[in-house]
C-alpha cells in the first residue's frame, strides 16, 4: 500500500524562493466622485533575486498591506532576466519613459551602485553591484523606475552579441582595451 506524503500548509505550486523586495514608493491617491473624494493607497514595489532577475509591481487598495500584497505578487509574476557580467552591465544604455530618462553605464569593480531613489532599488534588487547612473528629466518616481526597466530591457548578452558579430566575447565585454588580444 502506497503511503501519501503529508501536505504542507502551502501548496507546492505556490512556493517560490525568497526575493529581495524593496518598496520604492507608497502614495495616497484620490478619486473624485459625486459625494467627494475616495482615497486609496498605491504601492510601487521592486522584487529581485540578486542574481539577474528583477520585476516591478504596482498595487492599489484601500489599505497599505493589501496594496503591498498586490504589488508583490505582480512583481514576482513579471520578473525579467538581466544579463550581468561581474556585477555590472555589458554596455551603456539609456531608458526613456514619458519625461523621465535614465542613463546606465558599466563600472569597474569596487565602484558600487552610484544611483539614487528608485533606480538604486531596481539595480540592487537585480544584483548589480557596480554601476554608474544618471537620472535626467522628470523626477516622477514611477516614470524613473519604468525608465530604468526600459534601459535594462535594452541590454544585450555579450555571448550572443559576440556570436552575432563573429568576434571573441572579450571584445564585446566591458573594459576591453585595444591592446589586449582575446
Amino acid at each position: 500500500m502506497m503511503r501519501r506524503e503529508p501536505r504542507n500548509k502551502k501548496n507546492d505550486r505556490d512556493f517560490q524562493p525568497e526575493f529581495d523586495e524593496r518598496v520604492v514608493e507608497i502614495a495616497r491617491v484620490a478619486k473624485v466622485v459625486k459625494g467627494g473624494r475616495r482615497f486609496q493607497f498605491r504601492v510601487l514595489l521592486v522584487a529581485g533575486d540578486n542574481k539577474g532577475k528583477v520585476g516591478l509591481g504596482l498595487g492599489k487598495a484601500n489599505s497599505v498591506p493589501d496594496a503591498m500584497r498586490k504589488a508583490s505578487s505582480k512583481a514576482r509574476a513579471h520578473m525579467r532576466d538581466i544579463p550581468l557580467i561581474d556585477g555590472t552591465i555589458a554596455h551603456p544604455v539609456e531608458g526613456k519613459i514619458c519625461g523621465a530618462r535614465v542613463m546606465l553605464r558599466p563600472a569597474t569593480p569596487g565602484t558600487g551602485v552610484i544611483a539614487g531613489g528608485g533606480v538604486r532599488a531596481v539595480l540592487e534588487a537585480a544584483g548589480v553591484s557596480n554601476i554608474l547612473t544618471k537620472s535626467l528629466g522628470s523626477a516622477n518616481t514611477l516614470n524613473v523606475v519604468r525608465a530604468t526597466f526600459d534601459a535594462l530591457d535594452q541590454l544585450k548578452d555579450p555571448e550572443e552579441e559576440a556570436k552575432r558579430r563573429g568576434k571573441p566575447v572579450a571584445q564585446v565585454s566591458p573594459f576591453w582595451t585595444r591592446g589586449k588580444e582575446a
